[in-house]
């Protein structure tokens, strides 16, 4: 719709005043592009044919001025129609050319900003790589100056062990010097050998002479034990009829296989003893022990009074001291070699 088109629908008459003011905006700080900014003043009166009455032109007016207003805003040709009548419509192209770009800047910008922000998180990302590198060169570093340690090590072992070579050849041969002299040894052993056999022979000739000498002297030992036994027997018996005016028949007594060589009684007076070639302390203990021997197996064979003897052809000085503290009457075929005493048995 033309603007006179427009106008005639309207009988008033109506003085619109518009004031368009035109920026020209920076776009660059080049010398070429730099305007001055400057504003445009433009006053344009239109007016209209048929003027209203004078009581509808206030309502008129303001409905005038919407229906304008509403054509600007919604209508681009009528606003661009209004603006080539002004002079603006170059204007108007320019500002909404400049207003595009000025949207696509600021696309621009916010993709660079974006893009700004992942290059940050690359470079931080980077960084933390490069940090990773260098803790990594580091332990790499020291796992070389381990690796060479242990190389050295390695070489002192290697050389230690061309040395313990050298020595091992160096006693090898010692031990074939050695095992020469062993082989001299053992055929010298052999020799020796040889002779020990000759001597065992002489040997087993010799004990078989001793075997027949100990039997012999074994005989001689029973018959002299035999002998001795009696002989004991005999000189204790007559002893205690010379010391006590009691005949007691002697003999020997066995009690759970326990040979007892001197025992009798006579009336209330019962003697236990032993006969030996040699008197040591031992043999007072064991005439001692037969005694406890007879009052727990047979309490039977005792008296209210005993005499512990022992017949002997020789006693120690230590026995004979131990056998008088004990009360045991010592004697041998010369006389008494401590004094008999008759104990009472509880």
């Amino acid at each position: 719709m033309k603007i006179e088109e427009w106008c005639m629908d309207y009988p008033s008459t109506v003085e619109l005043n518009i004031t368009v003011k035109s920026h020209t905006h920076r776009r660059g700080r080049s010398t070429r592009s730099r305007q001055r900014t400057g504003n445009r003043n433009l006053h344009t009166s239109l007016k209209l044919k048929n003027p209203p009455a004078e009581n509808t032109s206030g309502a008129m007016a303001s409905k005038l001025r919407k229906e304008f207003i509403k054509l600007l805003e919604e209508d681009r040709e009528f606003r661009y129609t209004v603006a080539g009548y002004l002079g603006l419509a170059e204007i108007l192209k320019r500002l909404d050319s400049i207003e595009e770009e000025i949207r696509k800047l600021w696309e621009e910008v916010k993709t660079l900003r974006e893009n700004q922000e992942k290059l940050w998180l690359e470079v931080k990302n980077l960084r933390e790589g490069q940090e990773k590198l260098w803790e990594n060169s580091e332990k790499l570093w020291a796992e070389v100056k381990s690796l060479r340690e242990g190389q050295e090590k390695l070489w002192d072992e290697v050389r230690s062990l061309r040395e313990g070579q050298e020595k091992l050849w160096q006693g090898q041969e010692k031990l074939w010097e050695g095992q020469e002299k062993l082989w001299q040894e053992v055929k010298s052993l052999r020799i020796g050998q040889e002779k020990l056999w000759e001597g065992q022979e002489r040997l087993w000739a010799e004990v078989r002479d001793m075997r027949v000498t100990l039997d012999r002297v074994a005989v001689t030992l029973d018959r002299l034990t035999i002998s001795v036994e009696e002989e004991a027997l005999s000189h204790v018996r007559h002893r205690l009829r010379e010391m006590l005016g009691v005949e007691v028949e002697l003999d020997r007594l066995f009690v759970d296989s326990k040979e007892i060589d001197i025992y009798g009684v006579a009336g209330d007076l019962a003697v236990v003893g032993e006969a030996t070639v040699r008197m040591g302390m031992g043999l007072v203990d064991e005439v001692l022990e037969k005694v406890e021997l007879l009052k727990q197996k047979r309490p039977e064979a005792l008296r209210p009074r005993l005499v512990k003897v022992v017949y002997a052809d020789y006693a120690t000085p230590e026995a004979l001291r131990y056998a008088e503290e004990k009360d045991v009457w010592v004697l041998k075929w010369s006389g008494s070699l401590t004094p008999l005493k008759v104990v009472e048995i509880s």
